[in-house]
């Protein structure tokens, strides 16, 4: 019984080693898509979406001189949902008119790559 759950958590090991290189390499082939927020007296805007597995791998925007935050992201293809952390409260991206309720009682912002 030993010998089977070593070579199962070794083969589950491997496995996630296999595919995390994989997922860099898709992530990194994508189409890069600019995000800017304005928010001039922030401290803080980050990024989150299904790209970013939201909150567990936020994008942080870089502060422009005009006040609007900043960052590029490579994306692949189709749709991407997405909302900014600004200062800790979710906030929406006024450039985007395409939106989704999020079951959260607010909606998520849309992306669409081509």
């Amino acid at each position: 019984m030993a010998r089977t759950a070593t070579a199962t958590a070794t083969m589950e090991s491997d496995r996630k080693k296999e595919s995390q290189p994989a997922a860099r390499k898709k992530e990194a082939n994508g189409k890069k898509e600019s995000f800017t927020f304005f928010a001039p007296s922030a401290e803080t805007v980050m990024l989150v979406g299904d790209f970013t597995e939201w909150e567990q791998n936020p994008v942080s925007l870089k502060k422009q001189k005009d006040g609007s935050w900043k960052a590029v992201v490579p994306l692949e293809e189709g749709e991407h949902e997405y909302r900014f952390l600004v200062d800790g409260q979710w906030q929406d991206d006024a450039d985007c008119s395409t939106r989704r309720p999020n079951g959260f009682g607010q909606q998520n912002c849309i992306r669409t790559v081509r």
